[in-house]
């Protein structure tokens, strides 16, 4: 028997939506539990029928780190600033997989999950939170690797980790999968009217990892206004000041990293907002 003085418990109350700036978090917040069982789902379908299957996990940034370290570090001689070669390019390749993976993850929501979204109803931002969350617990296990070559060369007194700003990391790492993510769900309201947008995703990831210090650091590009064009990219500052607290080298600009922390805020919030709107319509395009 159901208690009548709880019975509103068990209801919502679904009303025409209102025009302004939504973002819809205490919503999603409801609905956390979907968006644990939504991160195990998409970490669990991306390695279905694979040959290594989450092995990939470590075998993809350690394939990236040996090419990156033949080409810009053996035949273009491009410097890593002090940090031992294939600890520079594993723990590059391994933070860009956090960047790239939400975005290329959620630039097709809308399209990808079209049958799902028309049967039942839930917060449509549940299914790119749960991909920013997958791409950070795929960085968190290839942290293993990243502590094993950090242990070997701290023994060998080539790296001076901060260590006492070590608990600022995690924020650093949710602030690249954020990036990703907006831009993500940014393209996926685009692509739903404008689906030629889709084959131009992963050609402009390709241009933006270059464009970002990720094969080199900041402090091989000469000063002049391509470095501050660099400096002004989301991703650029937080990936240094990763390796000058991991490491104890980087060049870092905090002036430019509060221009990447806000460009960041703003990009999550007006995708956000673009996002919720195009969830209301979508339907009629897809």
């Amino acid at each position: 028997m159901i208690n009548e003085d709880n019975h509103h418990f068990f209801h919502i109350r679904l009303v025409p939506e209102e025009k302004g700036f939504h973002l819809k978090l205490s919503e999603l917040y409801h609905y956390k539990d979907l968006v644990v069982l939504l991160t195990k789902k998409s970490f669990a379908v991306t390695y279905q029928q694979t040959v290594l299957g989450p092995l990939w996990i470590i075998f993809q940034p350690i394939l990236s780190s040996l090419i990156y370290l033949f080409v810009f570090g053996h035949i273009a001689e491009i410097g890593t600033a002090g940090i031992p070669h294939i600890l520079f390019y594993f723990v590059s390749s391994a933070l860009w997989e956090i960047f790239s993976f939400s975005l290329l993850s959620n630039a097709g929501t809308f399209v990808n999950n079209s049958n799902l979204f028309s049967k039942v109803y839930f917060p449509r931002l549940a299914v790119p939170v749960s991909n920013m969350f997958v791409s950070l617990l795929k960085f968190c296990i290839q942290m293993i690797i990243i502590a094993g070559l950090m242990v070997y060369f701290l023994a060998g007194g080539m790296i001076s980790p901060h260590w006492k700003w070590y608990p600022v990391l995690p924020l650093l790492f949710l602030q690249i999968s954020m990036s990703g993510m907006s831009v993500g769900i940014l393209l996926s309201s685009l692509t739903t009217k404008y689906r030629d947008l889709s084959h131009l995703v992963n050609v402009g990831v390709s241009f933006w990892m270059y464009a970002s210090p990720v094969v080199y650091p900041l402090s091989e590009i000469p000063e002049g206004p391509m470095k501050c064009l660099m400096k002004i990219n989301p991703v650029s500052e937080p990936l240094e000041l990763i390796r000058l607290i991991m490491f104890g080298k980087g060049e870092f600009d905090l002036f430019y990293y509060f221009g990447s922390l806000i460009i960041t805020i703003f990009m999550f919030l007006i995708s956000t907002v673009v996002f919720n709107r195009v969830e209301r319509t979508f339907s009629d395009t897809v």
